[in-house]
């Protein structure tokens, strides 16, 4: 491990140490967790697994542990700011809206200026993290900060927000490719458009349970766009995110365990379907 790798760990080591202390003696450190989503670690399960196909497909096989660790707690880092800054701007919906009217902001644990403060400590961090990379990288994590920043207006504006959180989602993969190759290949876009549209397949299943609450607000998802073709679409959409994983062994040579994964994949996109009422 690098001297530059144990400094980030060391550094992260102290911070978690010192939230669990704040959480004990501050309860409104507890609020600002909930706020961050890391009491629902999914929605980091969903933003790192792609992220890591870009990283072991860049190095082929493990990139490093400074890589590793900088895309790993970039991640987590990266998307409890993207919930905050989602929660800041839907902080006057939320409060309508029966799966989110519990949030912090809405609850009045929190106020505006907390949640602004936590956000700016959150992407200190992550620029930290990224200054360790290269321009590249740097460049493409201003991109995706601004996609970042951006997407939960979407839906004040647009029946596609999924297609907007789908590129947010898929940037972490252009950028591992552009710390360890320095470049961004092609096999690169082709992992971020499977990701985009894996994540507006999974992103409509999600959004379908706020539909009646979003058509009564005025706000637009790709639920309301499908309407009753919802679950045809998303299977569409399935199928497209599975052809779109077989065009990589055009570009690469990969074994039997990618065609296994395809297999497992296609499978839990089945049950999700199945799962869809």
């Amino acid at each position: 491990m690098t001297n530059q790798t144990k400094g980030i760990s060391k550094i992260w080591f102290t911070l978690s140490q010192l939230f669990a202390r704040s959480a004990l003696k501050f309860p409104k450190i507890r609020h600002l967790l909930v706020l961050a989503r890391l009491d629902k670690p999914i929605g980091i399960y969903l933003l790192l697994w792609p992220t890591y196909w870009g990283l072991w497909f860049a190095a082929e096989g493990f990139p490093g542990w400074h890589l590793f660790l900088v895309f790993t707690v970039g991640t987590i880092l990266t998307r409890s700011a993207g919930c905050v800054i989602n929660d800041i701007a839907d902080r006057n919906f939320d409060k309508k809206v029966k799966r989110t009217q519990l949030r912090p902001l809405t609850q009045g644990h929190l106020s505006l200026a907390d949640a602004v403060s936590f956000l700016a400590l959150l992407m200190f961090f992550a620029l930290l993290l990224v200054l360790t990379t290269n321009y590249l990288t740097l460049g493409l994590a201003f991109i995706a900060t601004i996609i970042a920043g951006i997407y939960p207006l979407m839906k004040r504006y647009t029946y596609l927000p999924q297609v907007v959180l789908g590129v947010a989602f898929s940037f972490g993969i252009p950028m591992a490719f552009a710390a360890v190759q320095g470049e961004i290949p092609n096999i690169a876009w082709v992992l971020m458009i499977a990701n985009i549209i894996w994540t507006v397949a999974f992103d409509t299943e999600y959004a379908m349970v706020d539909r009646d609450d979003d058509i009564k607000l005025g706000l637009k998802s790709t639920a309301i766009l499908f309407a009753d073709m919802d679950k045809i679409i998303i299977g569409i959409l399935q199928t497209l995110f599975l052809i779109i994983l077989l065009m990589l062994v055009q570009l690469v040579d990969l074994d039997w365990p990618f065609y296994l994964g395809l297999v497992v994949a296609a499978s839990l996109l089945f049950y999700q379907q199945v799962l869809i009422l």
